[in-house]
């Protein structure tokens, strides 16, 4: 007789414990679900206000991005900076 699914999920779960994992479940929204993209749009907006009151946070990024030397985040760090002058959302800049 086959192994019910309780025994088959506690037999992968012992497997994960004896490879040192912790087995962890976690829920995820439905994208197809209706209204989910105006909820990210909503979340999103919240973030970018959020983020763009917090200039000492900005600041620090900013400072702290600038001292790299020799990492290949340069050209990232560029992006990101030539993406602020140039954004039409004044949140980000």
């Amino acid at each position: 007789m086959p192994n019910s699914a309780s025994e088959r999920v506690q037999k992968h779960r012992d497997a994960l414990r004896a490879a040192g994992l912790h087995p962890l479940q976690i829920g995820v929204s439905d994208t197809s679900r209706l209204g989910f993209d105006d909820e990210c749009r909503r979340q999103a907006a919240l973030v970018a206000r959020a983020d763009a009151e917090d200039t000492e946070l900005l600041e620090f990024m900013d400072a702290t991005l600038s001292n790299v030397d020799g990492w290949k985040l340069n050209a990232a760090i560029s992006s990101l900076s030539h993406f602020r002058e140039n954004t039409e959302n004044p949140g980000l800049r």
